[in-house]
């Protein structure tokens, strides 16, 4: 069980790397970059980067305030 544990944690930490990476890179670097470069087909476009995030934060404030309130919403 101890090895599936640590595969599962890997698993989840090279996901989340790999998210931050991809998110930074779009949002602090690319906009540095000529907009006729290659590397702007494998991102989305720049109105997107505040709604990426704020769109998965909706999504999951309603099972965060469900876990940290759990008494008062049934």
């Amino acid at each position: 069980m101890e090895l599936a544990d640590r595969a599962v944690g890997f698993l989840l930490s090279f996901i989340s790397l790999s998210i931050f990476t991809y998110y930074t890179f779009w949002v602090i670097i690319l906009p540095f970059v000529d907009s006729g470069h290659f590397i702007h087909q494998y991102f989305l476009p720049q109105e997107y980067a505040i709604l990426v995030p704020v769109f998965a934060g909706s999504l999951q404030s309603p099972f965060l305030v469900k876990e940290f309130f759990p008494g008062k919403f049934k």
